[in-house]
């Protein structure tokens, strides 16, 4: 696994400001610019982020998460997808692979819709299409909205395989790095996934999708992912052994399906350029800019 750090940057969007997270990579792959689940801040993907090192890795905190501050009106996933598409303007990036986790997955299923030209491959990764998702457990979903999975570390490690499914592999490591949101931001962001679904514009979508799923997730059962792979027309689905949190717990066992899937030679699009739209303006002056290609 690298050790390299990301580039933190505050970028204005609006009326929001948006803490964000370059992972520079070594290689020619595709910058890919993640959404992540409700709740989570930056620093919960740094393992993914780091491992993946062929490419730039792009990841933002949502209003009221992390290091971004709170929004002062409730926004909805439209409006999160041009938040994501301003930072991508911002750091000069212009079509990028997506994936998203989660809450996040539903914000990425938003962004490779609404961004169609600007998405060229995407992953959804313990998600569902919204509104019309098949429920999960109970008895997690309870513990899943308690705070104190934001506030004590102890709570989090003692409930993670009720919570998420998974065995308990990472998680220490995951109490740690997480970082409690704002009350308004975590509201926000649950008010943004109320009422919305993609499934009136999913059979539209023209992307190649992978769709990661857990067989032991307990917030989002497998059959979301299933119904997912039905309904978009370019898409496969691949599932794991673990839970929720399997990006945690099964890292070894993702990460080659994912750069497999994001290396796989792209179809010619007649008509459709990838262009460089300017110097990206992350890095600092003399460094080496690459276009997204």
């Amino acid at each position: 696994m690298s050790d390299r750090k990301p580039r933190y940057r505050d970028i204005r969007v609006g009326s929001n400001i948006l803490r964000t997270a370059v992972w520079e990579g070594k290689g020619p792959g595709r910058p890919l610019l993640f959404f992540n689940g409700i709740g989570a801040n930056i620093e919960l993907i740094a393992p993914f982020a780091e491992a993946l090192d062929d490419r730039d890795v792009i990841a933002f905190d949502a209003p009221g998460v992390g290091g971004s501050p709170s929004a002062s009106l409730p926004y909805r996933p439209w409006q999160f997808a041009r938040m994501a598409a301003g930072i991508l303007d911002e750091l000069g990036y212009d079509e990028v692979d997506v994936m998203g986790v989660s809450w996040g997955g539903a914000m990425a299923q938003q962004f490779a819709f609404q961004f169609g030209k600007r998405t060229h491959r995407l992953i959804l990764a313990a998600t569902s299409a919204g509104m019309f998702m098949v429920p999960g457990n109970p008895r997690a979903l309870a513990k899943l909205a308690h705070p104190r999975r934001y506030m004590d570390p102890a709570y989090m490690l003692r409930h993670f395989e009720v919570l998420y499914g998974d065995e308990s592999d990472g998680a220490e490591g995951h109490a740690k790095r997480l970082r409690a949101p704002s009350a308004r931001g975590y509201f926000y962001q649950l008010l943004a996934g109320m009422g919305w679904t993609s499934l009136p514009f999913l059979p539209f979508m023209n992307r190649p999708t992978l769709i990661l799923a857990g067989e032991n997730d307990q917030i989002v059962p497998l059959v979301n992912a299933k119904i997912l792979a039905q309904v978009i027309p370019d898409a496969r689905l691949e599932t794991v052994s673990g839970g929720h949190l399997f990006l945690v717990s099964q890292m070894a066992e993702i990460l080659p399906m994912i750069r497999s899937f994001l290396d796989e030679e792209p179809e010619r699009r007649p008509f459709e350029a990838s262009a460089f739209r300017g110097e990206r303006r992350f890095r600092g002056a003399g460094s080496r800019a690459h276009p997204a290609v």
